[in-house]
């Protein structure tokens, strides 16, 4: 598990607790970027670079929390969800923002990532997040 921000950081030990709390907490205190916007094409360049080819997104379905403003690129952004989707098995994008009301995907990361995006999901709620757990256990959806 990783956390994109400003910078990739690692979060596989933080998250390793079987207590939910403890390992939330542990995962918080672990991104020193959180609310610092993000630049998605650059840490998915790392985290493909670094991971990505060893088998980290070989065959997996990955899930990108994001609303999509991109503080960098949005070419690389563009370039690196390519690469991303060639590698992984699905790539399901979850935007708090999708759910309301007149929202279209138009911010320049959104429209560079949409079309390496097998599923384009909300995340602004528990019946949200319970659609998204289905997307990802779904092994039929494409």
């Amino acid at each position: 598990m990783f956390s994109v921000g400003t910078r990739l950081t690692r979060l596989t030990r933080e998250l390793r607790s079987r207590d939910p709390d403890a390992a939330m907490r542990a995962a918080a205190q672990a991104i020193p970027d959180w609310s610092g916007g993000t630049r998605l094409g650059e840490e998915l360049k790392e985290f493909l670079d670094r991971f990505g080819q060893r088998g980290l997104a070989r065959g997996a379905v990955v899930v990108i929390a994001s609303d999509g403003w991109e503080r960098g690129d949005t070419a690389l952004l563009g370039e690196q969800m390519a690469r991303l989707a060639r590698l992984a098995h699905r790539v399901i994008w979850a935007n708090p923002h999708k759910a309301r009301p007149g929202y279209e995907p138009l911010t320049g990361g959104m429209a560079a990532a949409l079309p390496h995006v097998s599923a384009f999901t909300s995340g602004h709620s528990l019946a949200a997040l319970e659609e998204l757990a289905r997307l990802i256990g779904d092994p039929g959806h494409a």
